[in-house]
């Protein structure tokens, strides 16, 4: 091909303009090895690696402790633990699983290794305040474990006033360690936002970004509106304990009502925290592996600041039996619905994307579809419990437990196990046994099922959450649920077993195995020191799969160290390369 030729072509495609680094053999993990080296890096992708190293040890401490909570209900009285100990299973699962690993996983994990490269920069905007970030989720997260030992908690992960207050065990602590955990959530906010604002490659306009990337800026915006009323919340419940304060103590002048409010203000936008990052992973996914443009790009972008608008709205559908007024009551129900339509705008765009796509079944698209599924059951059941009339029959029964499950395992945590197997080549530069991924990811859609759904069944005939003991109507369901939740457990140690395995004995992956538009897949299969030795000058979007790949291949072209790109033009295709 001639030069002019070439240069015709070139001025189509995204291509890149920088000068080479002064050592472009470096990727981010030969730089160094030693365990001091990762203790004080400021390199967003191995802040991301320990985050996902984290986030999966406290995964397993709550499966654990969800497993030994349903081996408990296996029978109607004691099974094999004691009622205080049962309440201090559950209360524990549900407060590691939300603020140790639910609430970090998408945004803190998988956004810090993949944003800077969607965005096209080198790192985020505040490499320290990363680290210190990390720094303050680990504190907070280990406080949090020493509450468990230190005298454990019987509260419930919500800790509600007046028994919080007044309760034995470790409160206090735990509360604290929350408390820690909620400023690097907010630091983290600050960042991705200043990153999304500040660092984007030159070209990388709004209507090109990643919707991975608005997806985590909607979340961040949400992170530093919310988590400071937790945080508040928590210190008040602390302060009461320690000081007797009485702000939530009716006899000495306070309201436990006011608690909920407080409490529910950050933790409904906190299941936004959780979810709206993973609509991203389902955005980039779905479009990836049907190689078509996704349809309706604004609308999915802006949903995402839709839903963390209304969310902050919302948070009195948890109080309908609390004695809150009709008209509140009312307006509560009417703005819950109204979420569900930019929930339901995704929904309908996705499966418009896939229409006529030229669809791949891998395995990161498998966990997509058990995600469209678990999650539409999630989404449905809550406009039930959206319903005034019918939340007063359901409120506080295991179809309310089944219903939060199915939108944070069956929504997010499919989501996040989609994102992780398909960055997992970029994150490793490794390839894992996609038979045994599919496996897997069946095994885990089965066992949550057969965990789950027997539950809303048992929560429509009025099973109480929460009960240690339980009339004999309900024991074949605890039963059949209980062997779902080996089931689940099984399917996630086979993913952990074969995503370590390939670290060390899997094929290497090539710089793109998806055959994907996006930035980060423009690179070689483990991103440099400094992710790009070009700085990228987008002209095309991430899904514009309706433009041949080689011309994609071309304007992409590997310099001779199999890391960088050769060529260099400018936005109208002149060739600098001669110069």
């Amino acid at each position: 091909m001639d030069t002019a030729e070439s240069s015709s072509t070139l001025n189509k495609i995204q291509v890149q303009r920088f000068k080479p680094d002064d050592n472009p053999d470096k990727h981010y993990l030969n730089e160094e090895t030693g365990l001091w080296s990762w203790l004080t890096t400021v390199d967003h992708k191995k802040i991301g690696i320990m985050y996902l190293a984290s986030i999966t040890f406290f995964f397993f401490i709550g499966g654990l402790m969800a497993l030994l909570v349903r081996t408990e209900l296996w029978t109607p009285a004691k099974t094999f633990i004691e009622a205080n100990t049962y309440n201090q299973l559950f209360t524990l699962h549900g407060a590691v699983m939300i603020f140790l690993f639910l609430v970090p996983s998408v945004p803190a994990a998988l956004g810090n290794f993949i944003l800077p490269l969607q965005l096209g920069a080198k790192d985020v905007a505040f490499p320290r305040l990363n680290l210190l970030s990390y720094y303050l989720y680990l504190a907070g997260s280990f406080i949090a474990v020493y509450a468990i030992f230190s005298g454990g908690i019987d509260t419930g992960w919500t800790f509600y006033t007046p028994y919080s207050s007044s309760t034995g065990g470790a409160v206090t602590t735990m509360t604290f360690g929350v408390f820690v955990i909620g400023f690097s959530s907010i630091l983290t906010g600050v960042n991705f936002i200043t990153t999304i604002h500040k660092m984007r490659a030159p070209g990388l306009t709004w209507d090109k970004l990643p919707l991975f990337c608005w997806g985590l800026y909607a979340t961040s915006i949400i992170q530093i509106l919310a988590t400071p009323v937790l945080a508040i919340t928590l210190a008040l419940v602390a302060m009461e304990r320690i000081l007797g304060i009485g702000i939530f103590d009716p006899a000495l002048g306070g309201d436990p009502v006011l608690y909920q409010h407080f409490f529910w203000f950050y933790s409904h936008p906190a299941v936004y925290i959780m979810i709206v990052p993973g609509f991203g992973v389902v955005s980039e996914i779905i479009s990836t592996f049907s190689k078509k443009h996704i349809f309706g790009y604004w609308a999915i972008a802006l949903s995402s600041l839709a839903i963390a608008f209304i969310g902050f709205l919302v948070w009195g559908h948890h109080m309908f039996v609390s004695g809150q007024a009709t008209l509140a009551s009312m307006v509560f129900s009417f703005l819950t619905f109204l979420v569900g339509i930019p929930t339901g705008i995704k929904m309908f765009n996705w499966t418009a994307t896939l229409y006529k796509g030229s669809i791949k079944l891998a395995s990161p698209l498998l966990y997509i579809f058990g995600f469209f599924f678990l999650f539409l059951v999630g989404g449905l059941t809550g406009i039930v419990l959206g319903s005034i009339a019918l939340d007063v029959h359901l409120h506080d029964t295991y179809y309310v437990v089944a219903h939060f499950h199915f939108v944070m395992v069956g929504g997010m945590v499919m989501a996040f196990l989609a994102g992780l197997h398909y960055w997992w080549p970029k994150i490793t530069g490794k390839m894992y046994n996609e038979t045994m991924a599919k496996i897997a990811c069946g095994i885990i859609f089965v066992g949550f099922n057969v965990t789950f759904l027997p539950q809303f069944v048992m929560g429509s005939q009025g099973m109480p959450r929460r009960y240690f003991n339980y009339i004999e109507q309900f024991q074949p369901f605890h039963q059949v649920s209980t062997i779902g939740s080996y089931i689940l457990g099984l399917g996630f140690l086979m993913v952990f077993y074969y995503l370590v395995k390939s670290i060390y004995r899997g094929k290497q992956a090539p710089a793109n195995p998806w055959g994907s538009r996006a930035l980060e897949w423009q690179i070689s299969a483990m991103p440099p020191l400094h992710n790009f030795h070009h700085t990228p000058v987008i002209i095309n979007g991430p899904y514009d799969y309706h433009k041949p790949m080689e011309e994609f291949q071309l304007g992409l072209a590997e310099s001779g160290n199999g890391h960088g790109h050769d060529v260099e033009v400018t936005k109208e295709g002149e060739d600098l390369s001669a110069e």
